[in-house]
């Protein structure tokens, strides 16, 4: 009796690690496709598991829109320099990521940005993010 609530509690405990486990970008966004977006910085949400910065940019029709950029969590960006206060809204950005699967979510993984008024950049340096 004692191994078997041994085993149902290993089993237990996998299915647990399992469910905890990192999402899969794959699902998410299409990582043979790259695309880049210029715009204006609206919000910059500093946090884990992931960090987010959402820009006013037009979609391929012109059209603005709010585009969701889905970054690396703070700890793993702030050992990359990236600070709470590195980007503001008003800043002038270029963005360039994997676009997600859905085109009407108007969602990025970010491979790379860069501000052009001071040259600012992450993701020229092999700076990545999992």
């Amino acid at each position: 009796m004692r191994t078997g609530w041994l085993v149902a509690g290993g089993v237990l405990l996998l299915f647990t690690a399992g469910a905890s486990a990192h999402h899969s970008f794959t699902a998410t966004y299409d990582e043979s496709k790259e695309i880049t977006i210029e715009g204006e910085l609206v919000q910059f949400s500093f946090r884990n598991p992931h960090a987010w910065v959402h820009v006013m940019a037009p979609d391929e029709n012109g059209e603005m829109r709010r585009w969701g950029v889905e970054w690396g969590g703070a700890g793993q960006l702030a050992g990359q320099g990236i600070r709470r206060d590195s980007l503001k809204p008003g800043d002038h950005v270029v963005i360039t990521g994997n676009p997600g699967r859905n085109p009407e979510d108007y969602r990025i993984r970010m491979r790379s940005l860069l501000r052009p008024s001071d040259g600012f950049g992450w993701g020229f340096q092999g700076e990545t993010f999992d």
